[in-house]
């Protein structure tokens, strides 16, 4: 049998030198963890780290009336994102499934052409340019830089006090989901600028910061040298879930709607867009099923793939899609879809766990409240 060989980011040799374990994610191989995921869970709960989240599609768009061709395509209203914002949405396919969850970021118009950026998760980077291109946008131009940059998360809530020193320009003045240009304080190349937007997906504030292979190493070099705690995926999942956030591939895919989701917040564009008919009719008929978040009533730890029972039910009413022990919280955590009578927070499960049911109730989302949180 052929091995297949995973696609490294540029700070791999640094993530080597730190002693991190590594894992296989969408076809790259990236940090685990290095000190251990409640160490590095801690530290952007309490002061701030840094991931190395360079494995994630990056896009540029330009076209003429960008903008509204590509409301076209989700259920959001981009014609309401300004310059120097972001919007977090969902493709959606003709059904109303999620293609894949987004964030499209509005840069100033270069003459006619409006100007933006796309991130994208890494295992649908593929299919989410081929989509895009698909859909018949006139005189679109799509550049993929998804393996020529850098894409650093700075996330805690000393983040913007410890970037500030390594970037020229305010980052105060940035708020949730605003962005800009920036140009690096010392070091890298001369007159460059990078990319940088107050967002995250920790439920923290923090920053994400887009830049070329050496600025991103020298900056990534910067803040370890200034203390900050880099971070791996174990811990960049325990975060997310804990902020509630839904994991692609996991928590929602091509076969669950936004309303299913609990994203039905994204759900407010006025014109036509793919899907509207499908979610027009879902909410018509009623919601069947809802992704809920509970908690562990007693020790135990809920997994993916997990049944989920009413009390006394012989059947299954849903399954867990994400679980973990809770670090901050010191609980077990979970999110999963249910039979939408059983959704309402309050509402008692029953988990399997080893062949055993353990008590769980429905909680409001989220589990945790930081300063990004939505």
């Amino acid at each position: 049998m052929g091995t297949t060989s995973l696609q490294r980011t540029p700070l791999f040799p640094f993530h080597q030198a730190l002693g991190a374990r590594f894992v296989s994610f969408a076809g790259w191989e990236m940090p685990l963890q290095y000190r251990g995921v409640v160490a590095e869970h801690r530290a952007v709960r309490e002061r701030v780290g840094v991931f190395d989240i360079s494995h994630m599609g990056k896009f540029e768009l330009w076209g003429p009336e960008l903008g509204s061709h590509l409301s076209r395509l989700v259920p959001s209203d981009l014609a309401a994102v300004r310059a120097g914002s972001a919007r977090y949405t969902v493709l959606l396919n003709p059904l109303g499934g999620i293609v894949d969850d987004v964030i499209f970021y509005r840069h100033p118009p270069e003459g006619e052409l409006e100007h933006w950026s796309l991130i994208v998760n890494a295992a649908t980077r593929h299919k989410d340019r081929e989509w895009l291109q698909q859909q018949g946008i006139p005189g679109l131009e799509l550049q993929d830089h998804t393996e020529s940059q850098v894409l650093l998360a700075v996330q805690g809530p000393a983040a913007e006090e410890v970037l500030q020193p390594f970037l020229a320009g305010s980052l105060k003045a940035l708020r949730r989901f605003q962005h800009g240009q920036f140009a690096p304080q010392k070091g890298g190349s001369s007159g460059a600028r990078v990319f940088v937007a107050r967002t995250g997906y920790t439920g923290e504030d923090g920053f994400e910061i887009l830049l070329s292979p050496p600025e991103g190493c020298w900056l990534w070099e910067q803040l370890v040298q200034a203390g900050v705690q880099p971070c791996g995926f174990g811990c960049r999942d325990t975060l997310r879930l804990e902020a509630a956030f839904c994991l692609y591939g996991q928590d929602m895919d091509e076969s669950t709607t936004p309303l299913e989701a609990d994203l039905g917040w994204l759900v407010n564009n006025p014109g036509d867009y793919i899907g509207k008919l499908a979610l027009e009719r879902q909410r018509e008929q009623g919601i069947p099923r809802r992704l809920v978040g509970f908690r562990l009533l007693d020790r135990a730890i809920p997994r993916s793939g997990y049944a989920i029972y009413a009390p006394n039910s012989p059947e299954p009413i849903g399954r867990v899609t994400s679980g973990s022990h809770s670090p901050t919280l010191g609980y077990g955590i979970g999110l999963g879809y249910v039979d939408s009578t059983w959704a309402k927070v309050g509402s008692r499960l029953e988990i399997e766990i080893r062949g055993q049911r353990r008590p769980a109730e429905v909680v409001k989302k989220p589990f945790y409240r930081g300063a990004g949180s939505s």
